[in-house]
């Protein structure tokens, strides 16, 4: 459990901090753009690693039961998920899901986790996922007050949010959304995750 703290605590606390412009910009001034990102990119994949492996080893040798949900919690889950891919998706396709989700990237963080924290009633995976949505929550907040301040609507990507001219775009987010979630959920989760997420599958 301590190992997927540490990497919880690197991974989202370095997210955390670009949330802190003023402190971000001092940071960047003192050691230059360049280092800064490549800072901040290296921490955010050894968190990523401390988090897939802390995890890997509770499920292993530390799974502590807090409830049971009910077999219905993981068809919603899974339903849940296809909207949390197609959000993603629509972050690099601007379309009128981009317009509307505002922090479409966001977005499907929250249903991601939300949909794992319904599906599971371990303390690790509660750890998990609830770390991530409520930085997600936090990060939403932060991005709508810059927003606010600057007084302006912001895209996911930083511009001025455009509206958006025809189906196109959102017709593409569906479809690949849809796509890479069937593949990943029917066939990717079990081998890379360890846990069968499809109906029927053991």
């Amino acid at each position: 459990m301590l190992i997927l703290i540490l990497g919880l605590v690197l991974f989202l606390g370095t997210h955390a901090f670009s949330m802190a412009r003023a402190r971000r910009a001092q940071v960047i001034g003192e050691v230059g753009e360049n280092r800064y990102k490549l800072g901040y990119t290296a921490a955010s994949l050894l968190g990523l690693v401390l988090i897939a492996y802390g995890f890997h080893l509770y499920r292993e040798h530390g799974y502590i039961t807090v409830w049971n949900p009910p077999v219905w919690t993981r068809h919603l889950a899974l339903l849940l998920t296809l909207f949390a891919f197609i959000a993603l998706a629509s972050a690099y396709l601007p379309g009128h899901i981009r317009a509307r989700a505002k922090h479409p990237m966001l977005l499907a963080v929250k249903i991601w986790a939300t949909a794992h924290l319904l599906a599971n009633g371990d303390l690790g995976s509660m750890l998990l996922f609830g770390s991530f949505l409520a930085w997600a929550v936090i990060a939403r907040i932060s991005a709508k007050r810059r927003a606010l301040s600057a007084g302006q609507v912001v895209s996911q990507h930083g511009g001025a949010a455009v509206a958006p001219a025809g189906w196109r775009n959102d017709a593409i987010a569906v479809v690949v959304g849809f796509v890479v979630w069937f593949v990943f959920a029917k066939y990717l989760h079990p081998i890379l995750i360890g846990v069968a997420a499809w109906p029927g599958q053991a």
